[in-house]
């Protein structure tokens, strides 16, 4: 069925304690994702731009299927499907299935854009296993060198010792550009670093994404996308203390009590603390605007949305416009018909798959019978950590070989978080 483009579309510029139940879903690549969605071989993302533009580019990356690689809104509509959340202004989101990696609806998922902070999930997902967390490192005044004006601080001061838990509290929940610095210090340095992460991110095919700055200060042709924000978050939240880390609302590094300036975990006096959620990252540059990827787990289902750059410059818009989409996310899950998928690790890709291909299929088709495609719809170390939103129990297994990515999904939070509703 061909695309249906409403009226009155227009693209917006951008502007600054039950237990779950435990089962297995095996995430295959692409050639083997039998459900609705097809397409062409994965397009090469255009080259970045020092600045974005108002509009997405006519040609995206396909990576994950052909529809994620068209600009505007790409649902599924058909009975039984909830529309689509009014007042969503974020220049490009992405709402998908944390354990199936399927994309229930997106829009201009593979916009290169500004990531700002969210970046440091990237960092995370690739500097975290090197260290362990009870290392202690005492901090030259070398380390803190290069750490941008007017960047988010964890408050780091040279000459004092930290813990390696220490520091990466302080990028999870303070987003401080001067622990990650500090951490990167550790890895060998700034350039080593971000040619680390360039290589996973390259190994998790987040190929929209180009690293300049391994704590996403602005800086001229760093880019990512919703598409590949949420691929590297998926891949970290695998890691448990990546998950401890970035579901803790308050900690104390030394005397210093630090809160997560995520507002969908912590709240805020216009933003309930989400039910179920859990993490992730959030971000906000001048050149970016606002950035965040956030998971939420509500009925035994785990959902992970990416929002970048909303329009609507009101207070805290970001988490409002990812609260709506979650939302959404949990009444469609399960309803709607993918739009595409999050493709595996290079390294969890059956031999011989081409990455991110699948058969061709039309634009504009790949729901079931009697669904419509929308395209541009409208629409130790004296640290402490304390109101844990992600329990760590069970955790989240991953296992990397026979050519599958095996995602043994129990998710389960602590009955504390269960009882925080939404008011």
């Amino acid at each position: 069925m061909s695309p249906v483009s409403p009226s009155g579309v227009r693209v917006r510029a951008g502007g600054g304690a039950a237990t779950l139940p435990r089962r297995s879903l095996l995430v295959v690549s692409a050639t083997l994702f039998s459900l609705s969605v097809t397409a062409p071989a994965a397009l090469a993302a255009p080259s970045p731009t020092t600045s974005p533009t108002a509009t997405p580019p006519a040609q995206m990356s396909t990576l994950g299927g052909a529809r994620l690689g068209m600009p505007g809104t790409q649902v599924n509509l058909a009975p039984g499907v909830p529309v689509l959340p009014k007042g969503l202004t974020a220049r490009s989101w992405i709402v998908a299935d944390a354990e199936s990696g399927q994309v229930l609806a997106a829009h201009n998922a593979h916009w290169r854009l500004p990531p700002a902070s969210t970046l440091k999930m990237l960092f995370a997902d690739t500097v975290l296993p090197r260290f362990p967390k009870d290392t202690r490192y005492k901090v030259a005044p070398a380390d803190l060198k290069g750490v941008g004006d007017g960047s988010s601080l964890a408050g780091i001061k040279e000459g004092d010792t930290y813990s390696v838990r220490d520091l990466w509290l302080g990028v999870f929940l303070k987003s401080g550009n001067d622990a990650v610095h500090v951490l990167s210090a550790m890895n060998g340095g700034v350039e080593q670093t971000v040619e680390d992460m360039q290589k996973h991110a390259e190994e998790l095919q987040a190929l929209d994404t180009q690293v300049v700055s391994p704590d996403g200060y602005d800086a001229p042709e760093q880019v990512s996308s919703a598409y590949d924000l949420t691929l590297i978050a998926r891949s970290g939240l695998q890691k448990k203390d990546f998950r401890d880390y970035c579901s803790t609302v308050s900690a104390k590094i030394g005397s210093t009590e630090i809160r997560n300036t995520n507002r969908l975990l912590s709240g805020d006096s216009d933003v309930p603390v989400y039910q179920g959620i859990a993490g992730v990252k959030n971000g906000n540059t001048t050149h970016a605007g606002a950035t965040f990827t956030g998971v939420a787990e509500r009925g035994g289902k785990v959902l992970l949305v990416t929002v970048m750059n909303p329009e609507k410059h009101e207070h805290n818009e970001v988490y409002k416009e990812t609260a709506k989409l979650f939302d959404w996310g949990f009444q469609a899950d399960g309803k709607v018909n993918p739009v595409g998928e999050l493709v595996p690790p290079r390294s969890a890709a059956p031999a011989g798959a081409s990455s991110g291909a699948s058969p061709r299929q039309s634009p504009g088709t790949g729901g079931g019978t009697g669904a419509k495609a929308v395209a541009s719809a409208p629409a130790a170390s004296g640290s402490s950590g304390v109101g844990t939103a992600l329990g760590v129990a069970g955790g989240l297994l991953v296992l990397l070989g026979g050519g599958a990515f095996l995602v043994n999904r129990r998710w389960p939070l602590p009955d504390l978080m269960r009882r925080r509703s939404r008011p």
